[in-house]
Order: C-alpha cells, then structure tokens, then sequence
C-alpha cells in the first residue's frame, strides 16, 4: 500500500473496447492488462487508475439490453473481472463513460454491479484531479465529437450517428468476420477516421479474399499500369505517324528474347489496350470529377470535423478550459485512438491512445494497386505525477508481439517494401509550473483555426 502523504500519480487508459457480439468478444491484448493490472497490484506508489471511457464495446452487444450485458461481460471475462477486483484493493480505479459505453452513465446498477469488484463508475461527462498545485480535466473527448455526442446525457436512448454505425456494421463485421478466407473483418473497429472504411475494405478484399489466381493474375497488369499509360500515349503518336521511334526499338528490343519477348509483348499490348481506353475516358471523367468535387467543397457536403482535423474540437475544448479555470495543466482525453502530446495555451493536450490494434495506410510503391493497412499495437498508459518543475506526462508503453507476419501476406510486405510504419509513443514532457499562455508557440499555431474556419466559411 501506498505510504500516506506521498503525492499521487495517475495512470489513464481508455478505448480497450473490451466485448461485443462474436468474434468481437475476442480481446487480443488481455495478457497484457492483466499483466498491467497485476503490476498496480503490486505498487508500494499513491497511485489511481483511471479508465478514461470506452472500457467496454457496450454498443457492439445487439442482442441484449441495459445491465444484462454487465452478465455476459463478468461470464466472458471472468479473469478480467477479478483482477480488477485485486488491483482495486490496492489502488482506487475510476472509470469514466465513453460513447461505446455511455449505459454506465444511464444505469445506477452498473455502479453497484461494478463497486463489487473495487472499479468506482463516475457518471459524470468529466472529472479533475489534483497534481502538486495543479489540476488535470480527464474526460473520453466524444462530447467534442459531433458524430458520437450524447445530446441527453445519461439517457439510455440516446442514439447518436455512431451509434448506428457501430450497431449496423462493426457488430455486424463481429458476426460474419469468421466466414472469410481469414478472421480479418473483426478489425473493422480498428479504421480510423471512419472515411477510410471502403479503401480498407477494397485492400483486403484484393489481399485476402480475392481468388488467389484472378489476385495474381491481376497483379501484372495493375503494377504495369502507370508504365502503360505512358507506352499508350507513344502508341497513339505511332498510328498518327507522328513518332514511331520508341514503339520500333521496344518490338525490336522485345524480338530478341524469342518466345518470352513475344508474351512480353502480349502483356504490354493489352495493358497498353486497356490504358488507352481508360485514358480516353478517364480525361473527360477526371475534369467533370474536378469540377464536382469544387462544388461539394463550397457545399461542405462532405466537411466534418475527423475528415478536417481530428484535433480541433479538442485544442477548442482545451483552450476554453484553460481559460475558465487557469489552475488546469493538462486536458486529458482518448476518443480518436491517436497517442499525442501537443502543447495549448500553456498547458497539455494528452490523448491516452487505444489498446485495439492500429491501421496504418501505406500505398504500395508503384503500380495502382489498392494500398496496404499495415497492423500494428500502441499499447501504453499515460502516467501524469507532479514534477519539479511542474507536471510531467510520460508514456509507458506495454511491449506486444508485431502482428504483421500473421496479417500481411507476402504480396503486401513486397509491395510496401521500404514504407513499413514505425510507430512511436511521444516523449515524456513537463507542464513548467510557471507556464506563460501568452508566450506558448502553440497558442499562436492554433490561433489560425479561427482564421482558416473564417476563410473556408468565406470560400463556401
């Protein structure tokens, strides 16, 4: 236990999304929280663990309603539950509602249920600790976030557009995921920002479940295509009698390798074939597609707030709570999955990731194959403990095996060689305790967020 006195640290962790229908009750990293949980268990330090939100996918349950689901979450994960039990003998654990959760703020029985294993709901939109002389604001971040707020909050009913989204296709991926040629679909809650979903549908669509012989067949021709378009336009200039040089010395070239320059040949032929006819069309379909996509910008049909800059709403919120209550050092939130440190108006903008596994697009080095989701893991919690100096935020991350040889077929690690992603947690930073607002370079960054909205509201 912790002696008496000591100044407290926190650790947060959010967005574990713990549950769901089917193959969505899979939890991936449970080893590893439950070796986290079990080294809390253990510290001699004043410690509190807070959960910022979205500790569990209540949404992703379709079949059952209200506190039943607390029956099918203590049945599934029975270790889960009594480590929680454990740990909360030695340190206090809080949890907070997210959207994905947001029942735990809407049934007064979660609280009792979840008291018995020593985890204290707190059914409030936000909390604050103190650190040194300073105060940390904890809250998920989907009150920012206009797709998933709660209107009402506390109201069981409550159904913002996310979550319809999660009901009709993330729980939806949960029960068909295993019918495919591989358990990938289940990831679908993985995809972030949600605009992403048809691009890495299309990618393992073509990667995993496309008939491996129409996969490799296709290859060629889609790998070949940007050299195609180029052969096609000195195709059209040979017909018109304009230049026939190049075209001449590839045929001669070509010749020379016998059997294998004549199917050579053949393969550039038809890609070249198929590059004309595109080209043909895709030059008039490019310009009406330009001049649409101008119009759909002035509209701002397709403007939000993920699509724009995730981190707006926040760095809004951040600054306002900054403002009314000078004594906040840090405005800790998860929400977006996305582990980032960013200074604001002298104080921190903590967002405390995800322990789901991340996607990571990257296009494939040539050719006009769809692009490559790259998986990979982030998890951390973020510890936050007064300082010297002021308040320090660091990031404990929490080693797991890299799923890559396991997700990404050879074709993909081939076509993506040189891009793979090398995900970092940011490094350990201090909130001075004589911070200047007036003299952080953050401020004056985020200062041209009200100007850039000014001039797009302007340009609409």
């Amino acid at each position: 236990m912790a002696a008496e006195g000591e100044d407290p640290v926190y650790y947060v962790i959010s967005d574990l999304h713990i549950g769901g229908d089917e193959q969505l009750e899979e939890i991936e990293f449970i080893e590893e929280l439950l070796e986290f949980l079990g080294r809390l268990e253990e510290t001699d330090e004043n410690v509190e663990l807070i959960i910022n939100g979205d500790a569990f996918g209540l949404w992703e349950f379709t079949g059952i309603d209200g506190p039943e689901k607390f029956d099918v979450l203590e049945e599934t994960y029975p270790e889960l539950f009594e480590q929680l039990r454990d740990t909360g003998e030695n340190v206090p654990i809080t949890m907070l509602p997210g959207n994905h959760d947001h029942e735990l703020a809407a049934y007064e029985e979660y609280v009792d249920r979840f008291a018995e294993y020593n985890v204290e709901i707190v059914q409030d939109r936000s909390i604050t600790r103190p650190v040194g002389d300073r105060v940390i604001h904890f809250e998920h971040g989907h009150q920012q976030d206009p797709n998933n707020r709660i209107e009402d909050w506390g109201n069981p009913h409550m159904t913002p557009i996310g979550y319809f989204y999660n009901t009709h296709v993330v729980s939806r991926a949960g029960h068909l995921s295993d019918r495919g040629r591989f358990n990938w679909l289940k990831d679908v809650q993985a995809v972030t920002p949600t605009e992403r979903m048809p691009n890495w549908l299309v990618s393992k669509y073509f990667y995993r479940e496309m008939n491996p012989l129409l996969r490799y067949a296709a290859i060629p021709f889609l790998f070949l295509f940007n050299i195609s378009l180029v052969l096609a336009v000195l195709a059209g200039l040979d017909l018109a009698g304009i230049w026939s040089m190049p075209v001449d010395r590839t045929e001669a070239f070509l010749g020379e390798f016998g059997l294998a320059g004549a199917a050579a040949h053949l393969l550039l032929s038809v890609n070249v074939a198929i590059a004309g006819l595109l080209l043909l069309v895709g030059i008039p379909a490019y310009l009406f597609l330009r001049d649409a996509r101008k119009t759909i910008d002035r509209f701002g049909v397709f403007e939000t707030e993920i699509t724009v800059d995730p981190e707006r709403p926040y760095r809004k919120a951040a600054r306002e709570i900054f403002s009314e209550n000078p004594e906040t050092a840090i405005f800790c939130y998860g929400h977006t999955h996305r582990p980032k440190v960013r200074e604001v108006d002298g104080g921190l903008l903590v967002n405390t990731g995800t322990w789901l596994k991340r996607l990571h697009r990257r296009e494939v080095i040539a050719g006009r194959l769809p692009p490559v989701f790259y998986p990979s893991y982030q998890l951390c919690a973020v510890r936050i403990e007064s300082d010297p100096e002021g308040v320090a935020v660091e990031y404990e991350g929490i080693e797991k095996p890299s799923p890559v040889s396991e997700e990404l077929t050879l074709t993909e690690r081939l076509l993506t060689l040189g891009r793979e992603p090398n995900p970092t947690l940011p490094d350990r930073t201090v909130v001075p305790s004589d911070a200047d607002p007036s003299t952080d370079d953050a401020a004056t960054d985020d200062s041209g967020d009200d100007a850039a909205d000014a001039v797009a509201r302007a340009s609409r």
